[in-house]
């Protein structure tokens, strides 16, 4: 088994990872263009661990302007294959209140502006999505997340939404009345991009509002957001040290495949490929080398 190398992408408030030993930033270029940030390595409990900010230092990024495909291949680059995100979002259930830690397991995309994989003509790939997060990682957050006594659901529906702008109130309740249990704007297309890359995925959805579907919380503003994740900065960091402290040295084989995502996905006949995209695949096909027929 591969050593494993635990990747965190930190969403609104977490721009950086408290307690990273030995810490260093590098910049790593992509075919796929420019990532959010610089790369921020280190070591925390004895693990390798890489850090990006989603938004990149000082907020800079809007949602729809994030580079998912550049973030997630410069991850690859570098090794990682555990993959740790973390992402504000608004609630849709009663049950769910600001505060609260969802560990979602299904996500239903509503983008349109954005690269949702990096495969197409000259290469194309159809990778199954039926089970998006890795079981095993996601199963080491919500031990960490009892152990620590945080409010926790393993489980649950993100729908991901363009933005910048929140839902309208007709929105949010036809959301809420699909099934959906939380929104956000930024958990897709990563995790199809973490899945086409082979690299076990898991969200970690800090509830910070309840949309604008509840009666008693009519609308959502940055303010109130902003606070609610500054509160919960200390306990994010402390959930992810747990986590990584009793992850295994190496990585585990993936019960759902997505260390294997891309076996039998290939499309495209060899003689039909396009070299080029091929050139801006390699990290992404190196494990398959030229045996993807």
């Amino acid at each position: 088994m591969p050593k494993a190398i635990i990747g965190i992408i930190g969403g609104s408030g977490l721009y950086h990872l408290p307690g990273l030993g030995n810490a260093r930033r590098e910049v790593v270029t992509s075919p796929f263009g420019e990532p959010s940030d610089a790369l921020h390595f280190g070591q925390l409990a004895g693990h390798d661990i890489v850090f990006l900010p989603r938004h990149g230092r000082g907020h800079r990024l809007s949602p729809s302007g994030i580079n998912y495909r550049a973030n997630i291949d410069v991850l690859k680059r570098v090794g990682v294959t555990d993959l740790i995100s973390v992402s504000a979002c608004g609630s849709f259930r009663e049950h769910l209140p600001p505060g609260h830690f969802v560990l979602v397991d299904q996500f239903i995309d509503r983008t349109y502006r954005r690269e949702t994989s990096f495969f197409g003509n000259g290469c194309v790939a159809h990778v199954s999505m039926a089970h998006p997060v890795a079981p095993r990682l996601v199963a080491r957050i919500a031990a960490a997340a009892e152990a620590l006594a945080m409010p926790v659901q393993r489980g649950g529906t993100y729908l991901c939404i363009e933005g910048p702008q929140f839902s309208g109130k007709a929105e949010s309740l036809a959301f809420r009345a699909q099934g959906c249990d939380v929104i956000g704007m930024t958990a897709m297309p990563e995790a199809k991009l973490a899945r086409e890359a082979e690299i076990s995925y898991a969200t970690i959805a800090m509830v910070t509002d309840y949309d604008c579907w509840h009666e008693d919380h009519d609308h959502v503003d940055v303010a109130a957001v902003i606070r609610v994740v500054e509160d919960n900065a200390a306990r994010v960091a402390a959930l992810l040290a747990r986590v990584i402290a009793d992850h295994p040295r190496t990585h585990e084989p993936c019960p759902v495949g997505s260390d294997r995502a891309l076996d039998g996905a290939i499309m495209t006949a060899p003689d039909a490929r396009d070299p080029l995209l091929l050139q801006r695949l390699d990290a992404i096909l190196a494990r398959l080398g030229g045996n993807f027929v």
